[in-house]
């Protein structure tokens, strides 16, 4: 299928590692201009170099999406740069919080931290895009939350929280900007394989119940009905579909992407 994304301007947050620099060479492989945005500008430089050695486009704004400002001069410098348009924003850019931690065990400022990038962070990236999207009349908003945010998970509160208030994020935009012809919807990820899923979530519950972390992956994967943990390329197809115009009359939805399991 052609998703007619070619010479689209996406914008996209946590594009350094992992899922973000999955879904910032997708969109580079479909055509798209990407502008990459993030704090850390030397770790965003390799995926930036890997979509120009393509024949991608591709520039880099510094950008701390818990800071409203710091947003909106991410969206003016992409609109000077590429034709005063942005026709998606990938909402990528979040982190993990405590894990294993009981919601009494977590502290306020842990709880705070990450509602501010998980939540915030999406906020202040929607609000300074929606107007210039607004204005062309076109736009497609994908959020990345995951699936903790759909189910409640034991030692996850400050992250669960965080997602299921992304949810409600997601649908109130998408009822407030549906008439300018803007979808917005949320791609939930279930475990995605990689550093951050061996070394944190795998490692932590080997620690607990005294087995190797290899274990731990499998003992996850059995909890899905495909048996088998998501990949970074399952959740950038995910956000492809939904940026494109294959989905121009779905808006408003959490799409799990995990195998089978908050849905199920």
């Amino acid at each position: 299928m052609d998703l007619s994304l070619k010479g689209k301007v996406a914008v996209i947050t946590g594009p350094a590692k992992g899922m973000g620099a999955a879904i910032s060479m997708a969109f580079a492989a479909e055509g798209c201009r990407v502008a990459l945005l993030g704090r850390d500008l030397a770790a965003i430089a390799p995926v930036h170099d890997a979509i120009i050695a393509k024949g991608g486009q591709a520039l880099v704004f510094a950008c701390d999406v818990t800071n409203g400002q710091d947003c909106e001069e991410a969206i003016r410098q992409t609109l000077a740069h590429y034709d005063g348009r942005v026709d998606i924003l990938l909402n990528v850019a979040g982190g993990t919080g405590p894990i294993g931690k009981s919601g009494a065990e977590t502290t306020t400022e842990e709880f705070r931290d990450i509602i501010d990038v998980n939540m915030t962070g999406c906020f202040n990236m929607i609000r300074a895009t929606a107007p210039v999207m607004i204005a062309q009349a076109y736009g497609k908003i994908v959020n990345v939350g995951g699936t903790f945010g759909m189910r409640g998970r034991a030692g996850r509160v400050a992250y669960s929280s965080s997602k299921w208030g992304l949810r409600g994020l997601t649908k109130s935009f998408a009822l407030e900007l549906g008439a300018s012809n803007i979808n917005v919807n949320c791609v939930a990820p279930g475990m995605v394989d990689g550093p951050r899923f061996r070394e944190k979530v795998c490692r932590n519950m080997a620690e607990r119940l005294g087995i190797t972390e290899e274990e731990a992956a499998l003992r996850h994967a059995e909890d899905y009905a495909l048996k088998r943990i998501s990949t970074d390329a399952d959740v950038a197809n995910a956000c492809l579909f939904l940026a494109s115009d294959a989905a121009r009359q779905i808006t408003g939805v959490d799409l799990p992407v995990d195998g089978g399991w908050a849905a199920l």
